[in-house]
């Protein structure tokens, strides 16, 4: 048996690793001293047997460090008194709380389920989280918008989030979510480390309508979990007449259930909130208002199974009381202080329409990449993207809404009456189906863009809801001229995807000019003019009309063409703008005949 915990003490030290054995008692000597910040130590313990055994030691406060330590056995024909050939082993530390060990107090419950822990089956277990959690000071939320954003990638790293894994010994999840990150999406604006928010380049955002795997951007709310497909299964309960669990064999198998392909724009609902926070900066959580550009947004075709005929033909269909389905994630959430599943809900009226509620497994004709939710997601057509649950292993039939953070505290749209001073969870209305929105990709804001009196513009537009774009819009003066994009210079129409567009605007105006595009849905729906009339506290939709300055040189006029071809003739660039030219600007004959034919003072 083990002695008691001991108390920390000073250097070289023995400690009572009592290894029963034949009546025996030995001990080994440690060899490094331990501390509450050593990760391992070693001893020399005695044993024929293979045994594991623990050891504590006191850190107060309740946490306590629990050495693990694994002897290798002797062979048979040694002596057991023979133990000069004993083996060397590692001390492996692991956090507990009030002595026990966190991984058996937070453990991954399921077989082949690695980085998913139970949290809304287990409110004792939540509970001694949020306990933990009150003990630890964590890394304050970096500002980052009245300041300017790093030009680093990652954009923002979020240390707060990794210390809040590791309060509770889940570092691991850290851990493999980067490595994820790494392997699925390399080349991405990596807007913020942990929890992974992604955002698409912008050549890889309009390369074509749909998106590939690895350039779609990604909103994740806690680390990346990693389950086994076989070891995988989804529960379905709450208000359906048959609660069930399905694997994903039985789910995927066409005879069981229907099988469809839906092309969906997924967006988020920060899509362009750096627009706000610009002009006028919010809350600023840097996970759930992230600085995102013009590319959290992109199409997949997914393939799956409606998750209405799954209701209907595994569970029997849902009970009258059902208004309402939660979709409940293998990610941990944090929120002020305490720890969840990932939960959102979606009515059951969005359910009934039949290919609007995809339970997906298959991303552009491959199994779902597994930050985007392997081995199964729900995609949630025209809704914000945080409706569309990643690693969904559970499903409740609820009377009302989710009461899960993300749903209930979260995406909410707010009057510009409400802020700081007065926000709370009620007097903001759940955002839900996408309005209609666009952006210009090229040219980019503050871009210098020489041209023949046509200057191009490209851009995506999308409407949510079941509405489709039917016109773009682009005005090359702030707003009051616009031309229409022609139709064949714009992707097909899908009722649940975005449309690419190109267009080429005549442009004869030299110096900054304003740029802005709007779109019209199939309802007849607009976007507001400034991205005044879209603020709000928590800086949700941005969807306004997009706008970019752009410095408008026009080779068409003759000045102009004759001061580049002299620059040209110099090698010099006329990037950057704002770099004085070095040579005098005009001769002085130039000058004084210009001068004379039109003096600068008036005649007496």
């Amino acid at each position: 048996m083990l002695c008691p915990p001991l108390a920390a003490v000073s250097g070289p030290i023995a400690l009572c690793m009592l290894l029963h054995h034949e009546e025996r008692i030995y001990a080994g000597r440690m060899r490094t001293r331990p501390t509450p910040c050593d990760k391992a130590g070693e001893v020399r313990v005695h044993s024929r047997r293979h045994r594991t055994r623990s050891l504590n030691i006191h850190r107060g406060r309740g946490c306590t460090q629990v050495f693990t330590i694994r002897t290798t056995p002797l062979p048979k024909t040694e002596r057991f008194d023979d133990y000069i050939m004993s083996a060397e082993t590692t001390l492996a530390t692991e956090e507990t709380w009030n002595g026990v060990p966190l991984s058996q107090l937070f453990p991954e419950d399921k077989l082949g389920w690695r980085g998913y822990v139970e949290w809304e089956d287990k409110p004792e277990r939540k509970r001694i989280a949020s306990e933990i959690l009150k003990t630890k000071k964590f890394t304050p939320i970096p500002e980052f918008q009245f300041v300017p954003l790093p030009t680093t990638n990652p954009v923002l790293v979020g240390h707060r989030w990794k210390e809040y894994h590791a309060a509770l010994g889940l570092k691991s999840v850290v851990d493999f979510s980067w490595e994820t990150v790494q392997k699925e999406k390399p080349g991405m604006i990596h807007l913020l480390d942990f929890p992974y928010n992604g955002e698409t380049p912008r050549a890889e955002l309009i390369n074509g309508k749909i998106t590939d795997n690895e350039w779609h951007f990604v909103r994740n709310h806690g680390g990346v979990p990693d389950i086994d497909e076989d070891a995988f299964e989804l529960e379905i309960g709450g208000l359906v007449n048959k609660p069930v669990k399905i694997s994903m064999k039985d789910l995927k198998d066409p005879s069981k259930f229907p099988q469809e392909e839906v092309t969906v724009t997924l967006q988020c609902s920060g899509t362009r909130r750096l627009e706000q926070i610009q002009e006028y900066p919010g809350e600023g959580d840097e996970l759930i208002n992230a600085p995102w550009g013009e590319g959290a947004i992109g199409t997949a075709v997914y393939r799956g199974v409606p998750l209405k005929k799954v209701l209907k033909l595994a569970c029997g269909g849902i009970l009258p009381e059902c208004k309402h389905l939660e979709f409940i994630g293998a990610d941990t959430y944090f929120k002020k202080g305490n720890v969840f599943n990932y939960a959102v809900s979606v009515p059951w009226r969005k359910v009934r329409a039949n290919e609007e509620v995809l339970l997906a497994w298959e991303m552009n004709g491959k199994p779902l990449p597994k930050i985007h939710g392997y081995p199964l997601r729900v995609v949630v057509t025209g809704y914000i993207g945080a409706r569309s649950a990643k690693w969904v292993y559970k499903i409740n039939a609820l009377a009302e809404p989710s009461m899960g953070p993300v749903q209930a505290q979260e995406y909410l749209y707010y009057t510009q009456q409400i802020g700081k001073q007065n926000t709370k969870y009620s007097n903001g209305f759940s955002i839900q189906n996408m309005p209609v929105s666009s952006a210009i990709i090229f040219p980019l804001d503050k871009q210098v863009v020489i041209h023949d009196g046509n200057v191009e513009l490209k851009g995506w537009s999308y409407s949510g809801g079941g509405n489709w774009v039917e016109r773009v819009e682009v005005s090359p003066d702030g707003g009051h001229v616009w031309y229409s994009v022609p139709p064949d210079n714009m992707t097909d129409k899908h009722y649940h995807a975005w449309r690419l567009w190109t267009v080429r605007l005549p442009v004869d105006a030299e110096g900054w000019l304003e740029f802005c595009v709007r779109s019209w849905d199939s309802s007849n729906n607009t976007e507001p003019t400034f991205v005044r009339s879209a603020w709000n506290w928590d800086l949700h939709v941005t969807s306004s009309c997009h706008r970019i300055k752009v410095y408008s040189v026009n080779t068409s006029r003759a000045a102009t063409a004759a001061r580049l071809a002299d620059m040209s003739a110099r090698g010099v660039s006329f990037n950057p703008l704002t770099m004085p030219l070095e040579w005098s600007l005009e001769s002085e004959e130039d000058y004084l005949k210009e001068m004379r034919r039109h003096p600068r003072e008036p005649l007496t």
